[in-house]
């Protein structure tokens, strides 16, 4: 045996030691959380949504310190409001035990929990994700281990120890939340092949080794939300709700608005009105390709321009803005094969397009979707229920967010019926397995109490083949 393989050989038993610790201090507080009633569970879920939501403000300025990524306001604002709305979604459904009889069916479902769960933590959203995991897991009477970004351990790790404080208080098991303290690929690999379910929430590599841990995985995909609006539609109302999309936490949300696709003949004075909004508009190719080079590498998000402020963003680009620009505007001059502004931007800048029917702006969607961020969201600004439907019927796209802010509500808001959460499924196109929100369902195991119904109707040959 090698030198190399002996060392790597000794990594992977010293990492089976260590994340064995953890499962097993997981499973012994998974044990006896079973045990306990629905409004136990109930309480545990809601006590460490509100810890973060009122340490919103300061694990905002922790993460980023930490990441480097985003402004503090925002951060604040969604760590407050993704607490109080997955906890208002989770509060009243039940979880434990017999959670539903269909006497139509004859079928009694009974809710049991999956085990241990292992969940990867992105960067983007090192508070609110490990919070939302946290809280769907116990839900189901699961227990958690996290595995943070190697950029955010010190803020996620700070949410998980308020987490557990709050479960001593209520009196359960501390380890129902685990974070890694060795964050590492290796014990990565190790955790997720080690847990009963892995959630992966974060880059596509880590997404893939998810699915292939050999453990039933729940993962997401790339985002690159194209906002179409319609002919005739009140672009005043409009362009306030995409400018917010866009800018919100400086662009590193993956449900944030990346295009808007407008008919050309209110292109100019939808261009207006961005400006009016706080917009600068990119009118030169040289700025333009500047401004490219800024944002990607490769094809790939330029790891400096990440989560930047439209400041810091034009200052590297060589680019004067006015004061108290919020978003750049880059006019496209192709979709995503052929422009790189169709692609996701993890800053705050949005591409421009215009089309002649409405038709041709979902032609420019699907487009731009079929190069990056198929499966994922749309946001559509439209009254014209034929258009909407026309879309949501062409577009491969998972959530369709119509007259709202997409970056804010495709993760489910009090104004919809999406289910609240941090991790969106983008189906078979984002090669995920499920294509909804991410929710306490999905960490629950269910058995079925099938009763023999003999009253029911058995069609005779003339009712089956006539």
């Amino acid at each position: 045996m090698t030198e190399d393989k002996i060392i790597k050989q000794n990594e992977a038993e010293e990492s089976r030691k260590y994340i064995d610790g953890y499962i097993k201090r997981a499973r012994a507080a998974q044990e006896e959380f079973e045990k306990m009633p629905q409004s136990k569970v109930d309480t545990a879920v809601k006590v460490i949504a509100k810890v973060i939501h009122d340490n919103a403000g300061m694990l905002a300025e922790m993460a980023v310190m930490e990441t480097g990524m985003g402004n503090v306001k925002d951060k604040t604002v969604k760590n407050e409001n993704k607490a109080k709305i997955i906890w208002n979604s989770l509060k009243s459904k039940p979880s434990r035990g017999i959670i539903e009889r269909d006497d139509k069916t004859g079928i009694t479902k009974v809710a049991k929990p999956m085990g241990v769960v292992a969940a990867i933590t992105p960067c983007t959203n090192p508070i609110v994700t490990p919070m939302s995991n946290a809280m769907f897991a116990l839900k189901c009477g699961n227990a958690i281990v996290i595995t943070p970004h190697h950029k955010a351990i010190k803020c996620s790790t700070e949410t998980v120890d308020l987490m557990r404080a709050e479960l001593q208080k209520i009196d359960l098991p501390q380890d129902l939340i685990q974070i890694l303290d060795m964050q590492s690929r290796e014990n990565t690999r190790t955790l997720i092949s080690s847990a009963d379910v892995v959630v992966a929430t974060g880059g596509a590599g880590m997404v893939k080794a998810a699915y292939s841990s050999g453990r039933p995985a729940l993962g997401v995909g790339a985002g690159n939300v194209q906002c179409i609006i319609d002919k005739g539609y009140d672009y005043k109302q409009a362009v306030p709700k995409i400018i917010a999309g866009r800018t919100f936490d400086y662009g590193i949300i993956c449900s944030g608005e990346q295009s808007f696709i407008c008919p050309e003949e209110d292109y100019e004075n939808i261009l207006g009105e961005f400006e009016k909004n706080g917009a600068y508009i990119v009118k030169d190719e040289e700025e333009a390709e500047r401004l490219r080079n800024v944002l990607f590498e490769e094809g790939k998000p330029n790891r400096h321009s990440v989560g930047q402020s439209p400041q810091k963003i034009a200052e590297m680009a060589g680019i004067s803005l006015p004061e108290g620009t919020r978003v750049i505007v880059a006019q496209a001059k192709g979709t995503a094969e052929s422009d790189l502004f169709g692609k996701e931007k993890m800053a705050p800048v949005i591409a421009a397009y215009k089309y002649s029917t409405f038709e041709e702006g979902v032609e420019i969607a699907e487009a731009n979707l079929s190069v990056e961020g198929k499966g994922h969201s749309v946001a559509i600004h439209s009254d014209n229920i034929r258009h909407i439907e026309y879309a949501g019927e062409k577009l491969s796209v998972s959530r369709f967010v119509v007259n709202q802010t997409c970056a804010s509500t495709a993760g489910g808001s009090f104004y919809n019926g999406l289910a609240p959460t941090n991790t969106l499924g983008c189906g078979s196109w984002g090669h995920n397995s499920i294509s909804e929100n991410l929710d306490f369902k999905h960490l629950m195991n269910v058995s079925r109490i099938s009763y023999f119904m003999k009253d029911n109707h058995v069609p005779d040959r003339e009712e089956l083949w006539g």
